[in-house]
C-alpha cells in the first residue's frame, strides 16, 4: 500500500499528529484536508531529503533496516528489535548524565544541600518505542487496519523509494568517484572453481583429522596451495570468532570456502577422516556446479551474525560503487551503520569481512590507483546477485559448534 492507501485508514488523531509534525496548515477537523496537505508536504523532495539529513545514529540504522526488505508488515517485537540494532552501552549513563552527577545544578538540591538524584537514561525498551513513535509521526509506519494486521506496522511502499532516494543523494554527495586504475583484482568464478579443486583433493586424498575435527596443518597448507587466493593459515594466539564455524582454524576465504561446503553436504567429518559425500563427488567429477547465488546467501547469512546489517551495506555499496569509487570515501558514508565487533573496528568490518569478502565473491572489483588510493567497483555479476538477493533483518545461519 502507498502512503495515501494509509492515510485514508487512519484515524483523525493519528492525521493531525503527522500534520503537526510536518507544520501543515489545514483544519484539523477535516480528515480530506489533513490528508491532502499531508500528501502535499511529505512528497515534497526537500522536506523528505531534509528528515533524513537530520538523521544520525540509530535512528539512522534503523532507518537503513527497512528501506531494503520487501516484506509487508512488521510485529512490535521486530521492530524494537530493528530500532536497537546498533545500540552500544544502553546501560550506561551519557556523557552529560555523568556531569549531572559529578557538578548537579543549584535546583537539583532540596532545602537540606543534598544532591537530587539525577534522571536515569532511558531502558533500551523506551529507547526503541521512542524511536518507532518517531517513524510513526513522520508518516513512516502505520498500524495495520484490519484484524488480522492491527497488531502489525507497516511502512507506505511509495515512501520506502522516496526515502532509499533520499538516502542516496545524501550519500552520494560525499562519494569520490576516480578514473579506472591501471591494476585491479577482479575473482570473478575464482571462489566456485576453488570449491571444486578442494572437493577433488578431498576425493583423492587421504585427510586425516585431529581430535578436534581440524585438517593437519600440512594438508591444509597443500589445500591451500591448490586454491587461486593466496593465504596463510592463522595463529593460534589470536582470537578468531563470529565468522563461521571453522573461522577459528582456516583463514578467512577457505575458512568460507569450507564451512559452505559442509554445510551443502558436499563433505563428512567422520570421527577420524575427512571424506566425499555423493553430492561432493559430483561436483568434483563436474556433473553439477556450485551455485554462486547459493553462496553469496550463504555468506549473507553466515556473517550477519556478527555484521547484523550486512544486507543494507551491500545494498549501499552496489547502489553507490557504479563507478570506481575510494574505498575511504565508502568508509565515511557508511561508517554510522557500522559496528566494531569485538577487537574489530569499524574499519576491520567494513574492508576485511564485507569489501574483501564481496571481492573473492566477485561482486566487486578491487583496484589501486597510481598514487596508491584504493578503490572498488560493482561487477555485472555482483549487481545481480545483490540485486535479487535481499535478506530479511532476522535470517541468520548457524553451523552449531564444530563436533567430529
Amino acid at each position: 500500500m502507498n502512503l495515501a492507501d494509509m492515510l485514508v485508514y487512519a484515524d483523525i488523531a493519528e492525521l493531525t499528529t503527522i500534520a503537526e509534525t510536518y507544520d501543515c496548515t489545514c483544519s484539523s477537523h477535516s480528515k480530506n484536508e489533513l490528508i491532502q496537505s499531508i500528501l502535499s508536504t511529505v512528497q515534497r523532495r526537500d522536506v523528505m531529503e531534509s528528515r533524513v539529513g537530520e538523521m544520525m545514529g540509530n535512528d539512522l540504522r534503523f532507518l537503513n533496516s527497512l528501506v531494503f526488505e520487501n516484506r509487508s508488515a512488521y510485529s512490535l517485537e521486530e521492530l524494537k528489535a530493528r530500532a536497537l540494532n546498533g545500540e552500544s552501552k544502553l546501560n550506561e549513563p551519557s556523557s552529560e548524565a555523568v556531569d549531572n552527577v559529578a557538578r548537579p545544578p543549584e535546583s537539583s538540591r532540596n532545602r537540606k544541600g543534598k544532591s537530587a538524584a539525577p534522571k536515569p537514561p532511558p531502558s533500551p525498551e523506551d529507547t526503541a518505542r521512542l524511536a518507532i513513535s518517531r517513524f510513526k509521526k513522520f508518516g513512516w509506519l502505520f498500524n495495520g487496519f484490519s484484524q488480522q494486521t492491527r497488531l502489525l506496522y507497516q511502512v507506505p511502499d511509495d515512501v520506502k523509494i522516496r526515502l532509499r532516494d533520499a538516502l542516496e543523494r545524501r550519500y552520494r554527495a560525499t562519494l569520490v568517484v576516480v578514473d579506472e586504475p591501471p591494476v585491479y583484482r577482479d575473482e570473478r568464478s575464482l571462489f566456485t572453481e576453488d570449491i571444486v579443486h578442494f572437493l577433488r583433493f578431498v576425493r583423492d586424498n587421504e585427510l586425516p583429522l585431529t581430535s578436534d575435527g581440524v585438517l593437519y596443518k600440512r594438508q591444509i597448507q597443500q589445500t591451500l596451495e591448490l586454491l587461486s587466493v593466496n593465504e596463510t593459515i592463522p595463529s593460534r594466539g589470536g582470537w578468531r570468532f563470529g565468522y563461521g564455524r571453522r573461522f577459528r582454524d582456516y583463514p578467512d576465504r577457505f575458512s568460507l570456502l569450507y564451512d559452505f561446503v559442509y554445510y551443502e553436504g558436499y563433505i563428512a567429518e567422520e570421527s577420524d577422516r575427512l571424506t566425499l559425500t555423493e553430492e561432493g563427488r559430483n561436483i568434483a567429477d563436474k556433473f553439477a556446479d556450485p551455485d554462486p547465488t547459493k553462496l553469496y546467501r550463504f555468506w549473507l547469512r553466515l556473517y550477519k551474525g556478527a555484521i547484523p546489517n550486512l544486507n543494507t551495506l551491500t545494498q549501499w555499496i552496489m547502489r553507490l560503487s557504479t563507478e570506481w569509487t575510494t574505498v575511504d570515501s565508502i568508509f565515511q558514508i557508511l561508517q554510522p551503520l557500522v559496528r566494531s565487533y569485538y577487537y574489530d573496528t569499524q574499519q576491520d568490518v567494513l574492508e576485511r569481512r564485507v569489501l574483501v569478502m564481496l571481492m573473492h565473491l566477485g561482486v566487486i572489483r578491487w583496484g589501486e590507483t597510481a598514487d596508491g588510493i584504493r578503490v572498488i567497483i560493482m561487477t555485472p555479476q555482483g549487481k545481480w546477485l545483490v540485486t535479487g538477493n535481499t535478506l530479511a533483518f532476522e535470517d541468520t545461519i548457524k553451523l552449531g559448534k564444530p563436533t567430529v
